[in-house]
């Protein structure tokens, strides 16, 4: 194939249609017109003999030949950028949207400091808060490039990756000022009342119940939240009690909850942030991982 012929820039517009698989959305990420847009499809069509994106039940789709280029096309394009390595352009210049996958509580912590700071730092940079599924799920989608940047409890991810734990949570028992069992706590008054369980998948187990079954104990599940957030302004209005993870507390907790150490012990988790390497040398990426860095380990 004759290297002259080819306009590269449309690479990096395939890149885009490909990871959106949507025209419309393309045209945003890059800043492009959607005519301008729709006419790098039809040209990256004919260079390829592909239709590369195709209609299909709810929206367009990649063909068998699209899916094939994607992983081999982000590193052509991080290969040219490493070889070009342009002049970093300033923090304050940069306009660009950076996808961070977080469960809701890390981002409980997250969102306290960030925007802020980040408003003044780089305010040309959006973010894109995006629900956690699943350690798999998020390695597959930091791989494709469907996201920049995971935030939560990470497995080892594999050596095209690259994994930092911010910080070592603890829990806490929260239940609302005046609750019975604030009066004299203990083991027993804790375990008289029902408790919340935070889960996303509808578990009635958890960490907790693992630690009482070695004392040969156990508790009353008598609420499962999909949300940390949703927590305290149900202890707050109710005398369940809640073991959760200390940074989830609202600030200003101390005026609506009474919060204990755990009278057994119950261990911990990390919390770690995750990029693909093909991130490193993405200014506005590396900038907000700092930024989370900084907020998580301030803590």
């Amino acid at each position: 194939m004759n290297l002259r012929g080819i306009d590269l820039n449309l690479l990096v517009i395939l890149d885009a249609l490909l990871d959106e698989a949507h025209v419309s959305r393309a045209a945003a990420r890059l800043r492009l017109s959607q005519p301008a847009t729709s006419s790098a499809l039809d040209r990256c069509r004919h260079l390829f003999n592909d239709p590369l994106l195709e209609r299909g039940r709810g929206g367009m789709r990649l063909t068998p030949k699209a899916r094939t280029l994607r992983e081999p096309l982000k590193q052509a394009l991080a290969s040219v950028a490493t070889i070009l390595d342009p002049p970093q352009i300033a923090l304050a210049d940069i306009k660009q949207s950076v996808r961070i996958v977080m469960a809701d509580h890390p981002a409980v912590i997250v969102t306290r400091t960030l925007f802020g700071t980040l408003s003044k730092t780089a305010p040309g940079i959006d973010l894109v808060i995006m629900p956690w599924h699943g350690a798999a799920d998020v390695t597959e989608r930091l791989a494709r490039g469907d996201v920049d940047l995971a935030v939560s409890v990470l497995p080892p991810l594999g050596s095209q990756f690259h994994r930092i734990e911010l910080l070592h949570e603890t829990y806490v028992v929260a239940m609302r000022k005046g609750h019975p069992a604030a009066d004299v706590f203990s083991l027993d008054a804790w375990l008289s009342y029902p408790h919340i369980l935070v889960s996303g998948r509808g578990d009635t187990r958890g960490t907790l119940d693992e630690a009482l079954a070695t004392f040969g104990r156990s508790r009353r599940v008598g609420l499962v939240m999909p949300s940390f957030l949703m927590v305290p302004p149900t202890l707050e209005s109710s005398d369940m009690i809640a073991l959760l993870p200390r940074h989830c507390l609202p600030v200003d907790h101390g005026s609506s909850l009474a919060v204990f150490e755990p009278p057994i012990p119950v261990e911990g988790f990390p919390l770690h942030i995750a990029w693909h390497k093909r991130r490193d040398s993405d200014v506005a990426v590396q900038h907000v991982a700092e930024l989370i860095r900084a907020c998580l380990e301030a803590q």
